[in-house]
């Protein structure tokens, strides 16, 4: 019984771990886009691409695919060094 408790309880816990990465996403994207507001400076090939992450994080929250969405927008940020 104690053993079917404590898997209950590490399974809803790694649930509710999941639902937190799924909606950190949106933080993700308005950290981007804060500090897009400020007009880093960029190569244009670094601009165009985290144009690119930015929309292509979007996506892929939007489609569920979050660990691919925070990859995205991880990326995105490491350019504009935040």
């Amino acid at each position: 019984m104690r053993i079917r408790k404590t898997l209950l309880t590490s399974l809803l816990l790694l649930g509710a771990s999941g639902l937190a990465w799924a909606h950190n996403c949106p933080n993700e994207m308005k950290a981007i886009d804060a500090k897009l507001a400020t007009k880093p400076k960029l190569s244009e090939a670094d601009a165009a691409k985290v144009l690119r992450l930015r929309a292509d994080g979007e996506a892929q929250h939007k489609a569920g695919k979050h660990d691919e969405s925070m990859k995205s927008l991880g990326e995105a940020k490491k350019i504009l060094g935040i």
